[in-house]
Parts: C-alpha cells; sequence; structure tokens
C-alpha cells in the first residue's frame, strides 16, 4: 500500500509540474529553451527533459526548427471550450446588465496576446451593437483590453505590444505606446475604460476589468456614440462596475 502512495503522490507531483511548465511557457511569450525552463522552474534538467517530451507527444508542446520548445495547438480547443462556459456562466449577469442599462454588454478574456469576446448579450434597440462570440482583437485598440491592460504590470504590457504592435483600427486608435501607457494609467485611476470609436467608428464602450480571475477578463456595455453621451457614461460606469464586483464573487474560478 505505502508503494501505491508513493505512486500517486509521484504523479500527482509530475501532472503539477508539467501545469507549471505550460504557465512558464506561457509567461515567456509561449517560447523557451530547456535551461530557460530549468531556470524558471527551478527543475533538474532531466525531469524537465522528461515532462516536456511527455508534452511534446500529448500535443500541448512543440518543438521548433530552433530547439526551442512552444506551447501547442492542441492546447487551443481546450482554452476555446474554457472561455465560452466562462462566458456561460457569466451570461445570466450580462442579461441583467443589459436590462438596467438598455446597452450591449460582453465579456472577454485575454487570451494568447489577444482579447476574445466569450458572451455578449445585446440591447433590445434597432440600432444596436453586434460583436461575433469568439472574435479576436489586439487589446490595444478595445476598451475590454484596455481595461485588462491597465491591471497588467507595465513590462508586461511593454512586452505584449512588442509581440503584437499596434495597429491603428480607426483613426482613434492608441498607436503609440507611450499614449498607451498614459490612457492605463488614467484607467487604472477612475476603475473603467472608455473605447472612443478606437475599435469602430461610431461606436462608444465603457469596459471594467473583472477582479479575481485566473485570466485578465472584463465585462463592457456598447452601443452607438449618441446614445452613450458623457451624461451617459457617467450614470452607465457604475452599473457595469458594480456587474464587475458581482461576477468576480460568483464565477467558478478554483
Amino acid at each position: 500500500m505505502a508503494a501505491e502512495k508513493s505512486g500517486r503522490d509521484g504523479g500527482v507531483q509530475s501532472l503539477q509540474r508539467a501545469f507549471e511548465l505550460l504557465e512558464h511557457l506561457a509567461d515567456t511569450g509561449g517560447e523557451a529553451s530547456l535551461s530557460e525552463l530549468a531556470a524558471l522552474s527551478g527543475l533538474p534538467m532531466p525531469t524537465i527533459h522528461r515532462l516536456i517530451r511527455t508534452l511534446v507527444d500529448l500535443g500541448y508542446v512543440r518543438q521548433n526548427t530552433n530547439r526551442r520548445y512552444a506551447l501547442g495547438a492542441r492546447l487551443i480547443r481546450l482554452g476555446e471550450n474554457a472561455s465560452m462556459q466562462f462566458g456561460a456562466w457569466a451570461r445570466p449577469l450580462l442579461v441583467e446588465l443589459v436590462e438596467e442599462v438598455g446597452e450591449t454588454a460582453n465579456l472577454a478574456v485575454l487570451e494568447r496576446d489577444e482579447v476574445v469576446y466569450v458572451a455578449q448579450v445585446p440591447s433590445k434597440h434597432s440600432m444596436r451593437m453586434f460583436t461575433e462570440v469568439g472574435r479576436r482583437l489586439l487589446p490595444h485598440g478595445t476598451g475590454v483590453g484596455k481595461a485588462m491592460l491597465a491591471q497588467l504590470p507595465p513590462d508586461e504590457v511593454a512586452g505584449l505590444l512588442g509581440r503584437t504592435g499596434m495597429p491603428a483600427y480607426t483613426e482613434h486608435t492608441f498607436t503609440d505606446p507611450a499614449a498607451l501607457a498614459s490612457e492605463l494609467v488614467r484607467i487604472s485611476e477612475q476603475g473603467y475604460a472608455l473605447d472612443e470609436a478606437e475599435q469602430e467608428l461610431g461606436v462608444r464602450c465603457i469596459a471594467v476589468a473583472v477582479p479575481g480571475m485566473p485570466v485578465p477578463a472584463a465585462v463592457s456595455v456598447s452601443g452607438p456614440s449618441g446614445r452613450l453621451t458623457a451624461d451617459a457614461v457617467a450614470t452607465i460606469a457604475p452599473v457595469v462596475q458594480k456587474i464587475a464586483d458581482r461576477l468576480s464573487h460568483q464565477l467558478p474560478v478554483t
């Protein structure tokens, strides 16, 4: 029985270490050498090599032509399914948000340097905003993306922008890192982000980061700029903040 228990413990430890290696790969931007993983994890090289080879065989890690290791394609399906379930759980609160403010509500997460919309409840207005669930955008050009970036350390933001660049969606999109950095400080101080026609002309968005999530997440309200006026923003922003706080307490994150 003692030998069996030891085997189970060893298996659990190996599983934990394998997931930690995947997290380390994600933290490095998705690619690292064995020596870099050893330095990050503190594990001996033989253990790193054994775990990485298993993950490669399963498709969760791939080896590039430069002999460095990267996150594998098999993780995409897991991540997308998890994101969709995350959105489904949040939907009742998004419905409540739409009923209270009358505009379209969205939930997005930050995944592989991109904003992914995982849920949406449209408003009842004939003129309303639609964002396809599953759509991916770069975070610097969206309200939800800026709300999430404002919660990250500046060095992580700089690394992300270095990988993605800052292309313009409209003439209002932030394309200068220094200007965006100032914007993120302002967002952090006021507690919400605004998308002022930065992703789509004629559209304004109010977004709030959802605290305490295992991945960066944000909830938003979007609509035509003519309806989402400055006065409307002042009224709606506290409601979005309230829903974000309730999401952080109600969503299953364990």
